[in-house]
């Protein structure tokens, strides 16, 4: 009888460590099925956000260079003006950019991560 009794409880002990772990494996599955779509939203929107920025820059500074080009009188010294402007940037950004940038992902990537 108490040999039937350990039998059983140890039986119990088995099929409810196996419920856990099947339902630990269910939500950890879930869990990352929700991360990965996070990511995978903010990915979409921000290449969508990107495109249409990228496109809008685009012709803002086509539109800024042909009205330096009229202001000037010359019809490719807008360009000239425009191009170089955003050739300072990029080395402006290249020399003094890194340390902003990690700052900013850091922050913004950790408490996406350490939120849940």
């Amino acid at each position: 009888m108490a040999f039937e009794k350990l039998s059983n409880g140890i039986n119990e002990l088995n099929e409810s460590l196996q419920a856990f772990a099947q339902s630990n494996a269910e939500f950890y599955k879930l869990k990352f099925f929700k991360e990965s779509m996070k990511g995978a939203t903010s990915l979409v929107r921000f290449l969508i956000l990107g495109a249409i920025s990228i496109v809008a820059f685009f012709l803002l500074s086509f539109a800024v260079a042909i009205a330096i080009s009229e202001a000037i009188g010359t019809p490719s010294s807008g360009y000239f003006i425009v191009g170089g402007f955003y050739v300072l940037l990029f080395i402006l950004f290249l020399i003094f950019g890194k340390k902003p940038i990690e700052k900013l992902m850091l922050k913004k990537f950790s408490k996406t991560f350490f939120e849940d």
